[in-house]
């Protein structure tokens, strides 16, 4: 991904263009304005393993981010900054991001739940995923939350446990939710559907609507407490046990051709950063950085936006700071955090602006959310590109600039910019 944006970044700059143009040029059709247009070619709606483009909003959430961040006033005022400071140079860049959600082999994409109800109205879950500090067990407790309408603090969730869950799935591919979030609302449904059959008998109202909100059960305009309900469903022998399986269907794919759709549905996004460099030492930060990124109908908002923040800024640190070295030997001499410099908080941007993309997802996942661990990760590549344009205003040739673009990096590539001349 970081070479195809290096590419279009050349390209931008051979044609003096400004590099988001470029980017719209080589967008996929926007499908909000004609989805049944025959201006592209078929081909330029596929993916190069033949899976169509459906969903792609890249048009308009760039255009709005461009917008909101004010990209084009700000690049006008880096390029009067950068003639007017001999020393520091400023650089800007808009790159966005489409991001294939599933596993890519294809057995994984499947995950199971086990839901208890007990008399007491407290709700235990197990599940197949890995709670590794994303947030996971919250969503998911708000998933069985909402489908008994009852509080979280009545949800318990269990830790992993495959005597409990067999042949859990890893907890990857940005896919935690999406697979385990829909095997406990599976299992739930098979309760709630228990419950109400139960109550429609119990209160003599075969054809009432039941409803299962704020704590309560509401059987037409009947309203019980769930507790009550609970308790009683116990006494009247109903199964409040349920396993919950499920797979992301539609999938298909021929690992050996390359060929199929091993995605179940894209999420997108993209980020404006701003970076200064020192010309002499080859230091430099992040100044400020603008993101607004796709997670269809947000499970939680505020989870949402810190796994984007940190998966920007590992991204950031990916493309910056974490260097490889071997020596003469071949052994690996940056093999620990002594040695190996993952980006720290000092490495956030100064000003981080983090806003999420107002849609739902057109597949059917869980309530219409979009995945939301791995995407932002590539929103990194905006500080790559952001500090070769500030580079860019050291000389006349295209910045050669390498990944991971240390201060060491950046120094030589300005050394090299100079040597073509302003």
């Amino acid at each position: 991904m970081l070479g195809i944006e290096r590419v279009l970044d050349h390209i931008a700059h051979y044609l003096k263009q400004d590099a988001l143009d470029i980017r719209r040029r080589n967008f996929y059709a926007d499908m909000a304005v004609a989805p049944h247009s025959s201006a592209r070619s078929e081909n330029a709606q596929t993916t190069p393993y033949g899976m169509p483009v459906t969903d792609f909003i890249l048009h308009q959430l760039t255009d709005q981010l461009a917008k909101t961040s004010q990209y084009l006033d700000r690049k006008a005022a880096i390029k009067t900054w950068n003639m007017q400071n001999p020393i520091l140079k400023r650089g800007i860049a808009l790159t966005p991001v489409k991001f294939g959600i599933s596993f890519t082999l294809s057995h994984l994409n499947q995950a199971g739940a086990l839901v208890h109800l007990y008399q007491d109205g407290s709700i235990r879950i197990n599940h197949g995923g890995t709670e590794m500090g994303q947030g996971l067990f919250q969503k998911l407790a708000q998933v069985a939350a909402f489908e008994f309408g009852v509080d979280l603090q009545q949800i318990k969730i269990t830790a992993t446990d495959t005597a409990k869950v067999p042949n859990t799935s890893a907890t990857a591919a940005s896919s935690g939710s999406d697979l385990n979030g829909m095997a406990i609302k599976r299992a739930c449904e098979q309760i709630t559907a228990r419950i109400s059959d139960f109550v429609k008998q119990h209160f003599q109202k075969p054809n009432a609507i039941v409803g299962f909100e704020n704590n309560h059960i509401s059987i037409d305009a009947l309203r019980v407490p769930f507790q009550e309900i609970a308790k009683l469903c116990y006494e009247n022998r109903i199964n409040l046990s349920a396993n919950g399986f499920y797979k992301t269907p539609g999938l298909k794919w021929d690992r050996i051709k390359g060929e199929g759709r091993p995605f179940f549905y894209f999420a997108y996004g993209a980020a404006v950063s701003e970076v200064v460099i020192d010309r002499l030492t080859g230091e430099n930060r992040i100044l400020r950085c603008d993101i607004l990124h796709d997670v269809g109908a947000s499970l939680n908002p505020a989870l949402d936006i810190g796994q984007i923040e940190g998966g920007y800024v590992q991204g950031a640190g990916w493309l910056t700071t974490e260097e490889l070295v071997w020596d003469q030997s071949g052994h690996l001499r940056t093999h620990a955090p002594s040695t190996y410099k993952i980006p720290t908080i000092g490495d956030k941007p100064d000003i981080f602006n983090v806003a999420l993309w107002n849609g739902q997802n057109t597949e059917n996942t869980i309530y219409r959310s979009k995945a939301v661990g791995e995407p932002p990760f590539m929103l990194g590549n905006s500080v790559f590109l952001a500090l070769s344009h500030a580079i860019s205003a050291c000389g006349s040739a295209y910045p050669d600039l390498q990944a991971p673009a240390t201060p060491e990096q950046v120094f030589h590539s300005v050394q090299r910019a100079q040597a073509h001349g302003v």
